[in-house]
């Protein structure tokens, strides 16, 4: 089986301090999950100021000898529970059955100051790396998450860049484009625009996916030109994995519903997602996380509070970041699994 952890600091002290606490807690928890004959294969670290964490991360014990081996994710993205750094682990017993790949600019490659440019880039690090592996990107790109540094003014960018990509490589309206999140955050590289990160199944077959659209609730992406998947539903030997991309409050004629209020927004936003979920058999019983991105840092402790009263058990992170409309205040993205 598959399992997701959410492991966050309690400590309020210095950030080192903060990383020996996690450093503890995480090693404890794969040393348990060890026992059950699980092990990590996937880990996003988020951080609260990566331009004074990333080395101290990055030099430390528990990401020389453990993260490392996962090739983690890290992103600036701030944890609202004022905890520095928060871990999202997933651990299995079983092989591992994609590639998970966290591409990211050089200064020198990110000194164009263009998102346009810098997503054109980091799209051809990622092809060039399945060059000799048969992945097409159509067949086995199952999922993406492009972080935008100031999203307001270079999401654009970002948007016709993928559009070109996808279109010369024959992803389109009539085939199907890819699950992703496009969302606001930073890279340790102090200058660029645009990082991205790829999940790669080499040995999906295109009959294994199903792409949830709930056209009863959302709009296609395409109606306001932008090119991704709400969900992508993967059958995989004994289980299916579902995708969902980031999702916010919108209809099925692409308009932002609920302009300036936080709870109406989410209670919709959930709605899009069981709706998505349903179309592929599943529901919202089977979410095993929540990621949750606030626009406004001060709407945490309601987000918070709802979160905990409605999902109880459902592991979830909080974090600062930008969603791509200015309007909308709230955006998650999860997993599900049955």
């Amino acid at each position: 089986m598959d399992k997701y952890e959410i492991i966050a600091c309690r400590s309020r002290d210095s950030f080192a301090e903060r990383m020996e606490e996690i450093s503890a807690r995480t090693i404890s928890y794969l040393t348990e999950e060890q026992k059950h004959h699980r092990r990590l294969q996937y880990c996003k670290v988020f951080l609260s100021d990566i331009q004074n964490q990333y080395r101290q991360l990055i030099e430390s014990k528990l990401y020389q000898e453990i993260l490392s081996d996962a090739a983690p994710t890290i992103v600036e993205q701030v944890p609202l529970d004022g905890s520095k750094i928060t871990l999202l682990l997933k651990t299995s017993d079983e092989v591992c059955p994609f590639v998970f790949q966290p591409f990211r600019l050089t200064e020198e490659e990110a000194s164009c100051n263009n998102s346009y440019l810098e997503t054109m880039i980091l799209f051809e690090k990622y092809l060039k790396s399945q060059k000799d592996q048969d992945s097409p990107m159509d067949r086995n790109l199952v999922r993406t998450w492009i972080y935008v540094n100031d999203i307001d003014n270079n999401y654009n960018g970002v948007v016709k860049a993928r559009n070109d990509v996808f279109k010369r490589y024959g992803l389109s309206v009539d085939t199907h484009f890819i699950a992703s999140t496009g969302i606001g955050g930073n890279s340790c590289v102090r200058n660029a625009f645009v990082a991205m990160d790829f999940l790669t199944y080499p040995n999906i077959r295109e009959e294994d996916k199903f792409y949830l659209k709930a056209l009863d609730h959302l709009s296609p992406t395409h109606d306001y030109g932008v090119s991704f998947e709400r969900g992508t539903r993967l059958s995989l030997p004994g289980k299916k994995i579902y995708y969902i991309s980031g999702t916010a409050s919108i209809d099925k004629y692409g308009h932002v519903l609920y302009l300036g209020d936080l709870e109406k927004q989410t209670n919709r936003l959930l709605e899009n997602i069981e709706a998505l979920l349903k179309e592929g058999e599943a529901s919202m019983d089977d979410i095993r996380y929540f990621i949750i991105y606030l626009r406004d840092v001060s709407d945490y402790s309601a987000t918070e509070a709802y979160m905990r009263n409605r999902y109880p058990t459902v592991p979830h992170v909080i974090v600062g970041a930008k969603v791509c409309r200015p309007e909308w205040l709230i955006e998650m993205e999860c997993i599900a699994e049955k």
